[in-house]
């Protein structure tokens, strides 16, 4: 007979913790080897209980409990897989929840045997994220890997910056107006606006407004001190 997928449950609310327990017990080839209420409860019993797949709500005794639970689970133990299981389905949270390095993300009130088909998927290493939970999780990626590009673009256009050009990313920086950047650096106003003109060149900006939210964006703004 083969071994049986042994799964941990963690929910804070008693009746729904029995209820999932019960529906993975009722079947012939899963058992339960552990529950828990709150987040720390679940890490420690995952530390020392062997289990294949544990069935993580989010929201217990903090909003993200269940997140930050997965985090030192799946650094613990990486053969563990974590199965989301929440009622929260807004894309902020499906995104820090799969970054954790879970398998899956199943949204409270889905059929029993639903539930139970992405259990045994998960714990044979081929979960497959329902397509709401898929789309979000691609378009994550898709933005990070923009994000990614944007940041070696940007770094490469500053250090072709001429000290002048720098000086004036600096002062934008500090929401300087033309006029008064004319002032502070003893320029003609028209000087300043051709600096600019070759700034946003560089950049592929329109506006000087695009570089300023650019760099605080990624928190570059030590750059230009």
């Amino acid at each position: 007979m083969e071994q049986k997928i042994r799964v941990m449950v963690a929910e804070d609310l008693p009746l729904l913790r029995e209820d999932f327990c019960d529906v993975v017990s009722s079947q012939e080839d899963m058992e339960v080897v552990g529950a828990a209420a709150t987040g720390e409860e679940i890490v420690a019993l995952a530390a020392k209980t062997p289990c294949d797949v544990i069935l993580m709500d989010i929201e217990m005794e903090t909003i993200d409990a269940g997140i930050r639970a997965a985090e030192v689970i799946t650094a613990q133990k990486p053969q563990v897989k974590i199965l989301f299981l929440t009622a929260h389905e807004t894309d902020d949270m499906i995104t820090s929840a799969m970054g954790t390095g879970a398998v899956d993300y199943v949204v409270k009130g889905c059929e029993e045997e639903k539930l139970l088909e992405h259990i045994r998927r998960a714990s044979q290493g081929r979960a497959e994220l329902d397509p709401r939970i898929q789309n979000t999780v691609m378009q994550e990626y898709a933005r990070l890997r923009r994000s990614e590009r944007s940041l070696i673009f940007f770094i490469n256009n500053v250090a072709h910056l001429t000290p002048a050009e720098h000086e004036l990313v600096k002062l934008l920086l500090q929401d300087k107006k033309v006029a008064e950047i004319a002032k502070l650096r003893c320029v003609e106003v028209v000087t300043v606006k051709t600096q600019i003109k070759g700034l946003l060149n560089k950049f592929g900006c329109s506006r000087t407004k695009e570089i300023v939210k650019m760099i605080r964006q990624m928190s570059l703004e030590h750059l230009f001190q």
